[in-house]
């Protein structure tokens, strides 16, 4: 009999641990830890976009990257002025380090200056990085960063 309690006490743990990591992964959220952070060409190795850049973090045997790159080039493209960046984790270990980057595929939203403004790991669905982008842009110009039209 104790067998089995602890059997169904396991099960039950391990749905509920997989439901909340199904529900957290892709989701495209503010972290308050980026503080700021602001990233440029250097860091990146390319420019930034004019109104949006879209960061991926990927490893070379990572399947999820591969639909997130997807994703990611798709809205790049429906999107004007939005870049996409993809950056190799494994080549890039200081930055992996410096923005707190556990898991691939993790995208940052940065604004037109560089500031990390949303940030998924996972997956994400196409609809929640427009609505991010939608964000980012607006952000920016509700605070005047934006330049004039």
């Amino acid at each position: 009999m104790t067998g089995l309690v602890v059997c169904v006490v396991v099960l039950a743990a391990a749905s509920a641990y997989g439901v909340l990591h199904r529900r957290r992964s892709g989701r495209v959220r503010v972290r308050g830890r980026d503080g700021g952070k602001r990233l440029g060409a250097a860091e990146l190795g390319e420019g930034l976009g004019e109104r949006a850049t879209l960061v991926q973090f990927s490893s070379a045997f990572c399947a999820p990257c591969r639909a997130t790159r997807r994703v990611l080039g798709e809205v790049a493209h429906m999107v004007p002025g939005v870049t996409h960046i993809e950056i190799d984790a494994e080549n890039r270990l200081d930055l992996v380090r410096e923005l707190d980057i556990l898991k691939t595929p993790s995208v940052l939203v940065l604004d037109a200056q560089g500031r990390i403004v949303r940030r998924a790991t996972g997956q994400p669905r196409k609809a929640d990085v427009i609505a991010a982008l939608g964000e980012a842009v607006r952000d920016r110009d509700d605070h005047g960063d934006a330049s004039p039209r």
